[in-house]
C-alpha cells in the first residue's frame, strides 16, 4: 500500500512545497521508515504521513512507497531528494545568518566554551576587561563540546570561540597560551605509581576514543597518533566532553590525554594525572570563522585578547 498519491491523480498540477515538508522529505530519505522519522523529529508518526502526502499532493507526484515491509524512494522521490536537500540547506544557511547579523545588529555576541576554558586565566582577562571598556556589548556564552565545537561556529550559533588547535579549514585562530598535555589514568593502574611516563609506556593502554564528528586532525592530535613507534593504537568507550573522559578513566576502561589543567580543573577520586615528557604541548586560541572576520563585535574581542595578550607578555 502506497503512503503517497495516486500516480494519475496529479498529473501537471503543482504547487510551491514548504521548506518544511522538503526538511521532513528528506529525513525520511535517510531514515526510510515513518515511525523513525516522526521520532527523529518529535512528531507523531500520522502528523508526519499527512505532511508527506500533501508534500506528494502539492508535486502531483508520488515520492515514496510504502508496503508492509520496507519504504523506498520513487524514482520522482530519488531525483527530487538533491534539490531537496538543497533548498534546506540553503535556508539554514539564511536563517543563520539572519540570526548572527540579528545578534550584532542589537550589540550581542555569542562566545563558545570548551570544557575549562571559560575559567582560564586568560579568558576571564579576556571576557573581563570586554564587559569593562564595552559593557554595551552583551556576551552570552555557549558551551561547546567534541562535537559541535566548531560545527556550532561554522552554523553561526556561536560567533567567537575558546579552543583547542588545530583547527579545520576556514577557521581562523588568535593564540592564547600553551601548556604541556598530560595522560589521564585510572587510580589503579600500575603506571599511576610512576610520575612521569612515556608514550611506549601507554602502547597497551585503550585510549577513549574523540567522536567522528570532531576533525579527524583533532582527533589524531589528541590521541598522539600515530605514535612514533608504529604501534596501533586501541581505541575504547566514545567521550563526548571532557567529563566523558573522566568517566570512563574512572571506571578503568580507557585513559586519556588533557592539556595539564586539567590537573586543577578536573580534579577526580579514582583517576591520576601524570607528564609526558617530550610531547608536543598544546594550545587555547580565539578561534572564529574567516567569515565573521571584519563583524565588529568579533574584531573587538580579538581586538582586547591582543591588548591583555602584550600586557601579560
Amino acid at each position: 500500500m502506497s503512503e503517497g498519491v495516486d500516480a494519475s491523480s496529479g498529473r501537471g498540477s503543482y504547487a510551491e512545497p514548504s521548506v518544511h515538508q522538503l526538511r521532513l522529505f528528506s529525513v525520511l530519505a535517510e531514515e526510510l521508515h515513518f515511525g523513525r522519522s516522526a521520532a527523529r523529529l518529535f512528531m507523531s508518526q500520522p502528523a508526519f504521513s499527512q505532511q508527506i502526502r500533501m508534500l506528494e499532493q502539492r508535486l502531483g507526484l508520488r515520492l515514496v512507497e510504502r508496503t508492509t515491509r520496507r519504504v523506498e524512494l520513487t524514482s520522482a522521490g530519488q531525483a527530487l531528494l538533491s534539490e531537496a536537500r538543497t533548498v534546506t540547506a540553503a535556508m539554514a544557511g539564511l536563517r543563520r545568518t539572519v540570526e548572527s547579523q540579528s545578534r550584532a545588529a542589537a550589540g550581542r555576541v555569542v562566545v563558545g566554551t570548551l570544557a575549562a576554558e571559560s575559567a582560564m586565566p586568560i579568558t576571564r582577562a579576556i571576557l573581563g576587561e570586554v564587559h569593562a571598556k564595552h559593557p554595551q556589548l552583551k556576551v552570552e556564552l555557549f558551551n561547546l563540546n567534541f562535537v559541535n565545537q566548531y560545527d556550532a561556529l561554522a552554523r553561526g550559533e556561536v560567533d567567537i570561540a575558546f579552543l583547542r588547535p588545530p583547527v579545520p579549514a576556514g577557521f581562523q585562530t588568535l593564540k592564547l597560551a600553551e601548556e604541556p598535555r598530560v595522560v589521564c589514568l585510572p587510580a589503579d593502574d600500575s603506571l599511576a605509581e610512576k610520575d612521569v611516563l612515556t608514550l611506549d609506556d601507554l602502547s597497551a593502554r585503550t585510549m577513549t576514543t574523540m567522536p567522528p564528528e570532531s576533525p579527524r586532525a583533532w582527533r589524531d592530535f589528541w590521541a598522539v597518533n600515530p605514535r612514533p613507534d608504529g604501534v596501533p593504537i586501541h581505541f575504547g568507550p566514545v567521550a563526548v566532553d571532557v567529563e566523558g573522559v573522566l568517566h570512563a578513566v574512572a571506571h578503568g576502561q580507557a585513559i586519556g590525554i588533557l592539556p595539564a589543567s586539567a590537573r586543577e580543573f578536573y580534579p577526580r577520586p579514582g583517576i591520576r594525572y601524570r607528564d609526558i615528557p617530550g610531547l608536543q604541548p598544546c594550545e587555547m586560541s580565539l578561534t572564529w570563522t574567516a567569515r565573521n572576520r571584519d563583524r565588529h563585535d568579533v574584531e573587538l574581542i580579538r581586538t582586547v585578547a591582543r591588548s591583555v595578550l602584550r600586557r601579560s607578555s
